[in-house]
């Protein structure tokens, strides 16, 4: 080895000194020639490489990698009972680049982005839930019920991720030393279950901080009385402290909201395989248990559903604001599941056909899109919020009928054109809230209201997934184009800010950085710039916040046992 070489070479005095204190050894030879030790020892090592190599090429050489890599580079994650999550390599800093130096580049680019939000939040807005850069001030507001820090929760995964370390570690800090779950207030159980529950898991299952998984099972619990209701079906806003709870006052009739009670499936799963206690995967089953029993207008979930009779309020269907992640994690429960899943299988291909039969359209000049249904009349406006139904449609295709599988694939890539369209036609090339399909409009915002954008990630968010599933280089052509967007007009001073109307060049800013443009807008963009095996489909999952949750694979040690008996055949 190259150590004891040098030694010889630079200090043979010491070496012999060494030697003489070996009774029956001569300092002069010991026993070989310099020429024979020479080859003896380049024998030596052409014998240990090609052990190593062994290890690391031949078909079954994983569980032997994980014999001899540190616990740095990878530590598989065991949960519940018997139950293997596959972990992310660590640290990803470095890894998992693309090919060409043009993609390397842009992904850096992205990465600088979310320094330079993050940096800009740290030194304004620390401990508060979002910066407000031009201000340059924090941001609290009264959806987390007193909790703080939504920004560094909702940044854990993401700076870990980006190999952004020395950023990770002041947010770990920040968690272990400030976070405090005891608090009092207004909470919005989907906010908080979705970005504080959802980034806790995630960062746990990347890094494997206990202090992670810990909180996440604190505040997971203080979520539970919101589920008190007759039927089961939790109401919207929950006090953490008291755990009293309550429906929203906008809420049609004291209903719940079907994006709501319907998004905390996959986070509730992870909670009882992290904590044995069945009692959170049994809340979330029941909420299916409910929807299967009641009747659905043409097959489909309209958004206001009462908690108190298990009754549909009133029949508005919308794939965007209030019905959206609903259907994102029908289809994501059952790929989290390791494809076990049925009933989540059954219900989101029924809901996905509901859905084709009587909302999808097109318009005149052949652009797709979903329209909203109130009471069986169409309202032809489509929402940023319903962009990400591209990615959605895309990920559940190759587990569709095999005669659909093509069709849904070509659906998601028509709907990912249309978001595109929707920002190829403002003046700042960023997509307006909402766009309409009607008075001759197409995927533009006819109405004042919808013509600001905040910074939403679920547009990228389909270039992602599209992107993963084809290769077709138009996605991160498209991806580029956002970020460029967003550098001219959202990028100022201190930080990013929402704008108030895409469609003009003078532009005015909201003075507002969402805490889910670090956790989703920028991660989605970094994924879209790098190789598919940072955060491969098969083994993870996204939250609706973009929070990574892994596969759950119960038969892995069956299949593991299986693996080596069909080898040893």
């Amino acid at each position: 080895s190259p150590a004891p070489v040098s030694v010889i070479a630079t200090s043979p005095r010491k070496v012999s000194m060494v030697f003489r204190k070996l009774p029956g050894v001569s300092a002069s030879g010991m026993g070989l020639r310099l020429s024979q030790k020479f080859v003896f020892l380049l024998f030596l090592s052409g014998l240990v490489t090609l052990c190593f190599g062994a290890l690391f090429f031949l078909p079954d050489s994983v569980r032997l990698k994980r014999i001899f890599l540190s616990k740095t580079e990878t530590q598989p994650v065991t949960v519940g009972s018997g139950t293997k999550l596959k972990s992310l390599s660590r640290p990803p800093a470095g890894s998992h680049e693309p090919g060409d130096p043009a993609t390397t580049e842009r992904r850096e680019k992205v990465k600088e982005m979310m320094k330079f939000a993050w940096d800009n939040y740290k030194l304004y807005a620390w401990g508060k839930n979002e910066l407000r850069p031009l201000t340059r001030n924090g941001h609290v507001g009264n959806m987390f019920g007193g909790l703080r820090g939504a920004s560094i929760i909702d940044s854990l995964d993401t700076l870990y991720i980006m190999g952004l370390m020395d950023e990770y570690n002041d947010a770990k800090e920040w968690v272990k030393s400030s976070l405090d779950l005891n608090s009092n207030g207004e909470a919005s159980l989907f906010e908080v279950n979705i970005r504080y529950v959802g980034g806790l898991l995630s960062a746990y299952y990347l890094t494997g901080e206990e202090l992670f998984k810990n909180k996440a099972l604190e505040l997971g619990e203080k979520l539970l009385p919101a589920f008190n209701t007759p039927t089961g079906i939790p109401r919207g806003v929950i006090n953490l402290g008291s755990g009293t709870s309550w429906s929203w006052g906008w809420a049609s009739a004291g209903s719940s909201i079907l994006a709501e009670f319907g998004t905390l499936h996959l986070e509730f799963i992870h909670l009882t395989e992290l904590s044995s206690n069945p009692i959170y995967t049994e809340k979330v089953m029941n909420i299916r248990k409910v929807l299967n029993k009641i009747e659905k207008p043409h097959g489909l979930y309209p958004n206001f559903l009462s908690p108190v009779s298990g009754n549909w309020v009133q029949h508005h269907v919308s794939i965007g604001g209030l019905g959206d992640s609903f259907y994102e994690y029908l289809i994501k429960s059952y790929l989290m599941s390791d494809k076990t899943d049925d009933d989540a299988k059954m219900m989101y291909y029924s809901a996905l056909e509901a859905i084709e039969a009587n909302l999808v359209q097109k318009s005149p000049s052949g652009l797709t899109y979903m329209a909203e249904w109130r009471g069986g009349i169409l309202d032809h406006k489509m929402g940023h919020l319903a962009c990400f139904s591209g990615g959605m449609i895309g990920i559940g295709a190759d587990d569709g009928a095999p005669d659909k599988r093509q069709h849904y694939l070509d659906l998601a890539a028509e709907i990912t054109h249309t978001c595109h369209e929707s920002y190829t036609r403002s003046a700042t090339k960023l997509g307006p809230e909402a766009f309409r399909f009607d008075a001759g409009a197409e995927a533009t915002a006819t109405r004042l209201s919808d013509r600001y954008y905040i910074l939403r990630p679920e547009v990228i968010e389909s270039y992602m997934y599209m992107w993963r599933l084809t290769h077709d280089p138009k996605y991160r052509e498209w991806g580029w184009e956002a970020v460029e967007a967003l550098e001219e007009h959202c990028r100022v001073e201190s930080g990013f800010s929402g704008i108030r109307d895409v469609y003009t060049m003078t532009v005015g800013h909201d003075n507002m950085q969402q805490s889910f443009f670090l956790s989703e807008t920028l991660k989605y963009l970094y994924l879209l710039f790098s190789d598919d095996d940072l955060l491969p489909l098969e083994d993870w999952v996204f939250n609706t916040e973009a929070h990574p949750l892994p596969v759950v694979r119960k038969s892995c040690l069956q299949d593991e046992a299986t693996q080596d008996k069909t080898l040893a055949e």
